[in-house]
């Protein structure tokens, strides 16, 4: 997947400035897909220069004027073609994890406050997922809400991994 299948997706839901963009991503598929704003604007503009989008700029009275993107055939005809896609490969890239593998040098005190420090992450993690509506009233509710059951899933397994890390760490400790 690139950034520009999610922002085509997010453009399919509704017509969307980049600020939008950037809080759509926050608040819908940052569990799952990342992006920052600065990407999200280089990915507009390569979309548009494409003929995936149309842009509108709207004129406001003491700030910027506001561009909002909206798909146009070509962008949608890509969406459906990246559905429609035999699945990538998953090339996972963890960097906690790499970061773990290579832990030793650092001593037992310092890892466990690594898993301390991932254990919080993923927790503030889980309660913003927690916070997000939970909707079943059509099949993109539907499947929106599964995507959001993957993610909270996946960090309740995180943290018992790390708990069960810990305490075989701290049996290490007792040797």
């Amino acid at each position: 997947m690139q950034l520009r299948h999610a922002i085509l997706g997010l453009l399919d839901i509704a017509p969307q400035s980049g600020y939008d963009l950037g809080r759509a991503f926050e608040r819908s598929v940052a569990h799952f897909w990342h992006a920052d704003q600065s990407q999200i604007y280089r990915t507009l503009d390569r979309l548009e220069a494409d003929g995936a989008i149309d842009t509108q700029t709207i004129p406001q009275q003491g700030r910027p004027d506001r561009r909002v993107h909206s798909l146009t055939q070509a962008g949608r005809a890509e969406l459906t073609e990246w559905l429609g896609a035999p699945l990538e490969s998953l090339q996972p890239k963890e960097p906690f994890l790499a970061r773990l593998f290579f832990a030793a040098p650092l001593g037992l005190d310092r890892i466990l406050a690594l898993l301390d420090e991932r254990a919080a992450m993923i927790s503030a993690g889980l309660d913003q997922l927690r916070a997000l509506p939970r909707l079943s009233d059509s099949l993109d509710a539907v499947l929106r809400t599964a995507t959001l059951d993957a993610g909270l899933q996946q960090g309740e397994a995180e943290l018992e991994w790390l708990r069960s890390t810990r305490r075989m760490l701290e049996s290490q400790e007792t040797r």
